[in-house]
């Protein structure tokens, strides 16, 4: 069975009219029901992450000053959003989303957060609206516990997952891989294991044949024994901060691709949403929806 953390928390604390779409939290479970993709069955509430499991990964610090709303004005701005404790406990129980999922996903195959992606938390900051690295936290609980003892995660967001690519920089168990667009946020990027820059205007065409040359060869290379994936659907051509042209059907294909081949090669896979940033929600639904389609037909 597909299992999707979803928790009421998701619906974000900020009022409709910010700049980013924030009711797709709420929209896309509803539209997984409304369509029969989903039954509630599928989605389980996660609860609130542990300091232990976040202390891996995020230094004691910062994460004190986050519990505490207490971050200095500065790293504070950075992170984009009001800071408030509705918002510090959403990102708290989207982490344990993830650690659950991950969890599931070795037990199914696939599973999914509909929240998550937070790849520009660093371990010692948040920023760009990530306070968290909630699959990185995840990563290092499985290498924690021994339920995974390679971990390859494939940040496909269109925005490169800078926060990952530091955390990870001296870990030999987690390789990091990001395709993003390279005239795009974080204008300074950091140096993940694999990154490949994709100039502006790149179409399906031109993104699909670079992922399905590189994947395979990414795989015989470090043989992971368990994949968190970053589905993002900013590369689409409508997306507001996306600058990439690909198109509904090629985002669709990507997911394909990429689940369908750790399916074959036995691979469990964890799936965060990322982002979205298309002028009518719709658009953003319907591509992350696309996501979910895909997964159900893998599951075990």
């Amino acid at each position: 069975m597909l299992k999707i953390a979803f928790h009421s928390c998701y619906e974000h604390p900020l009022k409709k009219g910010h700049r980013f779409p924030m009711e797709k939290y709420d929209l896309l479970p509803k539209q997984l029901l409304h369509e029969g993709t989903c039954t509630k069955e599928n989605f389980f509430e996660p609860g609130v992450v542990s300091k232990t499991d976040l202390l891996r990964v995020h230094t004691k610090e910062y994460i004190q000053n986050l519990t505490d709303l207490n971050l200095p004005k500065t790293e504070a701005r950075a992170i984009g959003f009001p800071l408030s404790a509705a918002l510090v406990e959403r990102e708290f129980v989207i982490t344990q989303g993830t650690i659950d999922a991950a969890k599931f996903a070795l037990q199914h195959g696939i599973a999914m957060n509909i929240a998550g992606g937070t790849h520009h938390a660093f371990s010692n900051r948040g920023e760009a609206f990530c306070l968290l690295n909630d699959q990185a936290v995840a990563a290092a609980y499985l290498l924690h516990y021994q339920l995974a003892k390679k971990i390859l995660i494939v940040d496909l967001d269109v925005h490169q997952g800078n926060g990952t690519a530091e955390i990870f920089q001296n870990q030999a168990n987690v390789f990091t891989f990001s395709m993003h667009g390279e005239k795009n946020y974080p204008f300074r990027k950091e140096t993940s294991d694999l990154d490949m820059a994709l100039p502006n205007g790149t179409n399906d065409d031109t993104y699909l044949k670079l992922l399905k040359e590189k994947l395979p060869e990414l795989y015989a290379k470090v043989q992971p024994n368990f994949v968190f994936y970053l589905c993002g659907v900013d590369i689409l051509v409508t997306d507001k901060l996306g600058k990439l042209s690909c198109t509904l059907q090629g985002c669709k294909e990507r997911d394909r691709f990429v689940l369908e081949f750790f399916n074959t090669k036995k691979a469990p896979v964890m799936c965060s949403m990322g982002g979205g940033y298309s002028p009518d929600i719709k658009t953003i639904i319907e591509a992350h929806a696309n996501t979910f389609r895909i997964a159900s037909t893998l599951v075990e």
